[in-house]
């Protein structure tokens, strides 16, 4: 399975040595117009070798045409470029690994003469010799007995209104995905409100059909239709979980499991086989997502007896034409990313408030409107995920961001999706979310990121930018505890002799939050200092699930100032003491994002400061999601502020300046203080 380069470094020099290595080879290719010979980044902890018959495959033509050769040259150059300059870390490359690394290697010898080393030993020296360009055609890797493939189930509303530049450009994201390691089962929902029953079987048939050659395009092994898996009963069957009750289920599941093992991409009509009479029927996409999900977890009770798990459902994909759920403040585009365990509830009642689409479809050809259609997609989500494990997440986008396609800029891709759907596309160099998202478990856009960093801001008038996400990200999350509860009172500077929070409350777990901070930091807190340093300014906490993230924010004292002259004058500085995320969840997860955003939204929404040393790798971070930086002279430390115009209002800059400078480090080592 193939290994990307850009996931073992981020180095720019790297980066263009790969992209030497590629045009180079593409360059010799085109030498040799009667072979057809692809670049690819494998791993030698992954290249496996397998027959065309092995895989099921058909066998492809010895001479292609010149058209389809240069066709597939460029395509394999657009996405190896596109994959080295994705954002992917040295902790995402190890994370891929970990999930779709093969569990028995085959090795290729070092000395061949194909060899060209992406990765440098100061990069990662564990992974040295693990990546190179191999010249000739890589086959699609098939499972051995005792592996599940991993799967992502993909859900593409009505297909029947994109046209075929559209439709290749999923198919070729969705080949991608194989190439990565995640495997597509792919279900159409095709409207059928206006539709007769006859009409109904020719629109999904020859859609089906559509997607088919579409994916064959990119390669073998291609898609195969899988359209008797799906069983409908008169009672609803047994099931081992009490979420998203339904009357289908898989009653074929060797239809699915064996082309999946063997790389296909299923195509999966919204039709059920009626058990009673063995008739198609229409059935519902999401009941037939809902189906197959409980199917590959385990959970589908056959005969009385469990199954056992016979995939794993990392990605649940809804290409839709209204793409991601609504975001208010982003006006045209969507929420980056929804924490289900913490924001459903209120993103569904925003949703349910908004202002009904009285004329339907904003979009031509498109059944429906965009509330129902986003309320309806939420709860899929939620459903799917209920019952996957906890790194499985959903992506919903539009077919034009998973096409990684673009419309005129002079239009909104959403609002103007039927112009894209018309043939108005081109190719742009915008990195594919749904790729993006499988290289890093992150979104494009972080979902602390301050709606500056995404759209300019002019005479505080949001403009335009030439990209808006569209694309959300969603995962089951985590709940966020927040002390004191932000939901009953704000969260104001205490009155001085008025009882405050402390951190040997009962309602904090103080050595589960004492590990959090050393681990997160990889140093001991002085845990007694600490104590008594914040035992008369502690703000609150902000606690992430079971203490994998967190943060401690304080009021603080400018220098000179006592307690009671700094309540009255308005002067006491809210201040993030600790931002702590254990080492396990850094960098996925959105564990961090979760945190930053309750300290922005809930806690501090005016504005809070915090320090950082100027030689700290998480400062670029800190520097994305604050309104601005300052370098203290004669220290190590950088300043960071949310506090909007905080820069322009001197007496402010002084008494963040006075804190930043003057808060004594609680560390039980001698090392220089975070």
């Amino acid at each position: 399975m193939p290994l990307v380069a850009a996931m073992l470094t981020r180095s720019n020099g790297a980066r263009k040595k790969a992209t030497s290595v590629v045009q180079s080879s593409i360059c010799r290719d085109q030498q040799r117009p009667n072979h057809t010979t692809i670049t690819s980044v494998i791993s030698v902890s992954q290249r496996r070798h397998f027959s065309s018959a092995e895989n099921g495959a058909k066998p492809s033509r010895s001479h292609p045409s010149a058209a389809e050769a240069k066709q597939k040259r460029e395509s394999d150059r657009e996405f190896l470029i596109s994959v080295l300059e994705s954002s992917a870390t040295k902790r995402d490359a190890k994370a891929y690994l970990q999930t779709y690394g093969s569990s028995k290697a085959r090795a290729v010898p070092k000395e061949s003469p194909a060899f060209t080393a992406l990765v440098s030993d100061k990069a990662i020296p564990e992974a040295k010799d693990v990546s190179f360009f191999v010249q000739g055609s890589v086959p699609v890797e098939s499972l051995e007995a005792d592996e599940v493939p991993r799967v992502a189930i993909v859900k593409l509303r009505e297909p029947q209104t994109w046209d075929d530049t559209l439709l290749g450009g999923v198919a070729k994201t969705l080949t991608r995905l194989r190439d990565l390691g995640l495997r597509s089962v792919v279900v159409l929902e095709c409207s059928t409100e206006k539709s007769s029953v006859l009409d109904w079987k020719d629109v999904v048939t020859q859609q089906t059909d559509r997607l088919q050659k579409a994916i064959q395009k990119y390669g073998t092994p291609g898609a195969e239709l899988v359209d008797g898996g799906i069983w409908k009963r008169s009672t609803t069957p047994p099931s081992a979980s009490s979420l998203g009750h339904t009357k289908l289920s898989v009653g074929f599941g060797q239809a699915f499991t064996a082309p999946l093992r063997h790389g296909h991409i299923l195509v999966v009509p919204s039709r059920a086989v009626v058990e009673e009479t063995l008739e198609h029927t229409a059935a519902d996409a999401n009941e037939v997502i809902f189906a197959l999900a409980k199917y590959f977890a385990g959970l589908q009770v056959n005969a009385g007896q469990n199954q056992t798990r016979t995939a794993v459902v990392d990605r649940v994909i809804i290409i839709d034409p209204f793409g991601g759920i609504p975001a208010r403040n982003l006006g045209d585009g969507a929420r980056v990313f929804i924490n289900l365990e913490e924001q459903f509830n209120s993103i569904k009642a925003t949703l349910s408030a908004a202002e009904p689409q009285d004329n339907g479809s904003p979009i031509p050809g498109i059944s429906g409107n965009p509330k129902a259609s986003h309320i309806e997609n939420l709860e899929l989500v939620k459903n799917i995920l209920a019952i996957l494990p906890s790194t499985a997440s959903a992506v919903i986008t539009s077919p034009i961001e998973a096409a990684n396609l673009q419309s005129n800029p002079a239009y909104d891709i959403r609002r103007d999706a039927e112009e894209a759907m018309a043939g108005e596309v081109k190719t742009r160099r915008w990195q594919n979310p749904i790729i993006h998202n499988l290289l890093t478990d992150r979104p494009i856009y972080s979902a602390s990121l301050p709606i500056g960093r995404i759209k300019s801001t002019t005479n505080g008038t949001y403009q335009r930018s030439s990209r808006m996400p569209t694309t959300t990200l969603a995962k089951k999350g985590l709940p966020v505890t927040i002390f004191p509860d932000t939901r009953t009172r704000s969260w104001k500077p205490p009155k001085p002799g008025t009882p405050r929070l402390k951190l040997t409350d009962t309602c904090v777990d103080l050595p589960r939050l004492i590990h959090l901070i050393n681990d997160s930091f990889d140093r001991k807190l002085d845990a007694e200092h600490y104590l008594n340093r914040v035992q008369d300014s502690l703000a609150g906490i902000i606690i992430a699930g079971e203490y994998e993230g967190g943060a401690i924010l304080t009021w603080e004292r400018p220098f000179g100032l006592d307690e009671e002259t700094a309540y009255n004058s308005g002067r006491l500085v809210p201040y993030l003491d600790k931002f702590a995320v254990l080492k396990k969840c850094q960098g996925a997860g959105g564990v961090a994002d979760i945190v930053f955003n309750a300290m922005v939204r809930d806690c501090f929404p005016n504005g809070v400061c915090w320090r950082s040393r100027k030689d700290n790798p998480v400062n670029k971070w800190y520097f994305e999601r604050s309104r601005g930086v300052r370098k203290l002279p004669g220290s190590n430390w950088a300043m960071f502020w949310t506090t909007p115009e905080a820069a322009v209002k001197d007496q402010v800059m002084e008494d963040y300046e006075d804190v930043c400078r003057g808060v004594v480090p609680s560390w039980a080592d001698s090392k220089a203080a975070d």
